[in-house]
């Protein structure tokens, strides 16, 4: 069974610094329109989260912010890193351990990036080793 899994990191200025598409939502035989229109609902399902995760970041001082938000079979989980950048996973199983350690994992390669010394905060992240580690943190904890 494949799940569900499309996972963005916000800037502080709430805009989208990476984003991925981590499971097979569609079988290759599907349409791409109907590819595009979840792509989009993902999209808006995390920006409209943003709001309740502010709320969520005043009322507790973990990182990890487990099940902020749902929409449909949609859960949305969150951490926040020190320097309020949100790292959000919208995903439709209960698998929080594994969410956990892929967020903290994450985290880690984030802060690699942010050594870089061309590197600009809040800028996008456009670093293909970023994007190929960061699948392969999801092959081992969550898929």
């Amino acid at each position: 069974m494949s799940h569900v899994y499309y996972f963005v990191i916000v800037g502080t200025d709430d805009t989208p610094l990476y984003e991925s598409e981590l499971g097979l939502q569609f079988k290759d035989t599907a349409p791409s329109a109907k590819k595009e229109e979840a792509r989009y609902l993902n999209q808006f399902v995390a920006h409209a989260a943003l709001d309740i995760i502010d709320e969520a970041v005043c009322a507790t001082n973990d990182l990890y912010l487990r099940t902020v938000d749902k929409y449909n079979e949609l859960n949305v989980s969150c951490y926040v890193t020190p320097s309020n950048i949100r790292f959000i996973l919208l995903h439709d199983n209960k698998a929080d351990d594994s969410i956990r350690q892929f967020f903290i994992e994450c985290h880690e390669l984030y802060i690699k990036i942010l050594c870089n010394p061309f590197y600009m905060i809040n800028t996008p992240i456009t670093s293909a080793p970023f994007d190929i580690r960061v699948k392969s943190l999801a092959r081992r904890h969550l898929l």
